[in-house]
């Protein structure tokens, strides 16, 4: 049976919300993404030994073996799968999206904090956000986990999405390859400026227009905050992280941003949205807001698969 892209798409879509990757899966052979970033590791500990120019050159060359490797693993997936089984590829597919295990991971955040357990709501959010997360009270937390909910809203969803309607298989896994390089070395600081300047920019461009389709969807799920998002997306030091963040905090009506710890240094970014900082309450209508994002891809992608 041949399926074409947005057929294969919306299939995964469904059997990724209903299964999720099984932890089972996951203590025995971890997940795809984080074999990618082991890679990465070793190599850029191996390569990136001291701070010059030809870093740019090591991380450009970086990149490319990664994606060659990801891409020519992903296209002989999709080769086995047509001289065997569809089933192959769909069920390989369904490790690069991340529908069922983002809203899992906020909605245990939300969980002890709706119930005065600010503790256990800390150590919950610092398994998905990078920021210091010790002295965050009821409305930091949601706000680091609406925050993060959003980004990777277009991270974890809309593009990997997008790249497997565009690209099939290889599409998908060359999108997580370079995401997950751009989350390793795609950083500012001096170790990692040059080195991994060619995942963070290949990255801001594979996310152009996934995220402001991101964003687009989060304001349609409430029919609301696409001022804001318009407004506000530029202010974000990423040319395509603010959409999304933008979007949640119009449809939401709270402000998200503003100050955050890293390793006990504070940065100040900019803040989205005109209403007051997140609670509990938010975070919860937050998850609804995703899930009705969600949806509307699903009907999307589903008209297409049957418009073709």
């Amino acid at each position: 049976m041949n399926l074409d892209h947005a057929e294969q798409l919306s299939i995964v879509l469904v059997v990724e919300a209903c299964l999720g990757y099984p932890d089972a899966l996951y203590r025995q052979i971890r997940h795809p993404v984080v074999w990618i970033g082991n890679f990465i590791s070793a190599c850029e500990r191996k390569w990136n030994t001291r701070v010059s120019q030809r870093d740019y050159v090591k991380g450009v060359l970086l990149l490319l073996l990664v994606m060659l490797i990801v891409g020519a693993a992903a296209w002989l997936g999709e080769l086995l799968a047509e001289c065997t089984s569809i089933v192959i590829a769909l069920l390989i597919a369904t490790t690069g999206v991340a529908q069922r295990s983002l809203y899992t991971h906020v909605a245990a955040v939300l969980a002890p904090l709706e119930t005065g357990d600010i503790e256990g709501a800390r150590a919950n959010v610092s398994r998905i956000v990078g920021r210091d997360t010790a002295l965050l009270d009821e409305s930091g937390i949601a706000t680091a986990a609406t925050e993060s909910l959003a980004e990777s809203f277009c991270d974890g969803v809309i593009a990997p999405a997008f790249w497997l309607l565009v690209a099939g298989l290889p599409g998908l896994f060359i999108y997580k390859s370079v995401n997950t390089a751009d989350s390793l070395i795609g950083h500012r600081d001096a170790r990692y400026r040059a080195f991994g300047w060619a995942a963070a920019r290949t990255d801001d461009v594979m996310n152009l227009i996934p995220a402001r389709i991101a964003g687009l969807f989060l304001c349609l799920a409430r029919f609301r905050g696409f001022r804001t998002m318009w407004r506000d997306a530029s202010k974000h030091a990423s040319p395509n992280a603010g959409w999304s963040e933008a979007a949640m905090a119009g449809a939401l009506g709270v402000q998200l941003g503003g100050s955050v710890s890293y390793e006990g240094e504070t940065a100040w970014r900019p803040t989205f949205g005109d209403g007051p900082k997140p609670g509990a309450g938010d975070l919860s209508r937050a998850l609804q807001v995703y899930l009705s994002a969600c949806l509307i891809l699903w009907l999307l992608v589903g008209a297409a698969a049957w418009l073709r």
